[in-house]
């Protein structure tokens, strides 16, 4: 099924998808992992996966990772040098790795030809991936160079509750929006638990609103609580989230639901071609028309700069040479003469204003008012 489904009706091979394993610790992520890679190792003929470990915390893993954290960051040698716990280690590793996911990129590229599926197990603790800056960088990677599906896995038994149902799809509702890749919600455990309610709540509202009421979420005087209020308003916000979803009940455990899996990684696919690969282009000329609109505003503000910088020059050249021009003409009198101004001419002599007297008075004083 998944070496058919790789070909295009030309023969030509296709980019093999890469499936992005995230969920809360303990959902069973490494586990399905082992089982969706058996299950294609199983496969007439084979059709082995290439795995990527991403979690530099487990100590073992089910099955052979071609690349490996854990092969270049040592966990508890982060920890001690950065004087960190347990998820900050975690954290910090993956930032370290994060710096050299070119490379890894690089690997990808070589094997693409060969592999169908590539996966990533990411690590336990799911908001060290999902929300941190490393994270967020592997995913843009890969998303960019590779048909890229999140398959969010569910913990069926700890989801039994509306509580904490609501709880995992608000969870699943932020990282869609915030990857904006194809998902897949994978209800594990099914072993145990039968995830046919939780499916009725995602299909009917009217469902979950009995679940609530069914609960007993009422306060002394038989009001809904703030809690169950609140339940209900999110299940109306997310109804039209649940439409979008492709839900997918599996066992990792017995095996039951894997084929049903691999079809729903091959619509995401479809939806990854015609949605995501539109919307990277249009991002990526945005980006690219933004860049350039940015270096030319960059080159007319130098140019402007320039310009500037060289009237500042003309203008205190000019200011200087008028000053240079009246020195000179006042060096020179009327005739146009040069006056050497270093010539003493005496003393400047005195008026006496007690001897002044009236023009045509002849000889009579002036009479000067008294202060």
């Amino acid at each position: 099924m998944a070496s058919s489904s790789a070909l295009t009706s030309e023969g030509s091979k296709k980019k093999p998808v890469v499936i992005i394993t995230i969920g809360m610790a303990g959902s069973g992520k490494t586990t399905f992992v082992q089982r969706i890679n058996s299950y294609l190792n199983s496969l007439s003929p084979p059709s082995p996966p290439y795995k990527l470990n991403l979690d530099p915390a487990v100590i073992n893993v089910p099955f052979d990772p071609n690349i490996d954290i854990r092969d270049t960051i040592d966990f508890k040698e982060v920890m001690k040098q950065y004087n960190l716990g347990p998820n900050g280690g975690i954290l910090t590793a993956l930032n370290l790795f994060a710096t050299k996911f070119d490379q890894v990129l690089n690997l990808m590229e070589k094997r693409s030809d060969t592999v169908d599926y590539m996966i990533l197990d990411t690590p336990g603790q799911i908001e060290i991936f999902t929300w941190s800056a490393s994270g967020a960088i592997i995913t843009d990677a890969v998303a960019s160079s590779f048909p890229t599906v999140v398959a969010y896995i569910i913990d069926t038994p700890r989801t039994a509750a509306p509580a904490t149902f609501m709880s995992n799809m608000l969870y699943a509702c932020s990282i869609l929006y915030k990857t904006k890749l194809p998902f897949i919600l994978v209800f594990n455990k099914t072993d145990v638990t039968s995830p046919e309610p939780m499916l009725e709540w995602m299909r009917d509202f009217e469902e979950f609103q009995k679940a609530l009421t069914s609960e007993g979420h009422r306060d002394a005087d038989g009001e809904p609580t703030y809690m169950n209020s609140l339940m209900n308003s999110m299940s109306l916000v997310l109804d039209e989230f649940y439409k979008e979803l492709k839900a997918v009940p599996v066992s990792s455990y017995t095996g039951a639901g894997i084929p049903e899996f691999f079809k729903a990684v091959e619509a995401a696919r479809q939806e990854y071609e015609t949605e995501y690969l539109p919307e990277l282009a249009r991002v990526t000329q945005e980006r690219a028309s933004d860049r350039k609109l940015a270096e030319k505003k960059e080159e007319s503000l130098n140019r402007f700069m320039k310009d500037l910088s060289v009237d500042s020059k003309r203008s205190q050249f000019e200011k200087w040479s008028s000053v240079d021009e009246e020195v000179e003409e006042d060096d020179y009198d009327d005739d146009g003469e040069y006056i050497d101004r270093s010539e003493e001419k005496g003393p400047v002599p005195m008026i006496d204003i007690g001897k002044v007297r009236k023009p045509g008075t002849a000889g009579e004083h002036i009479n000067w008012p008294k202060p």
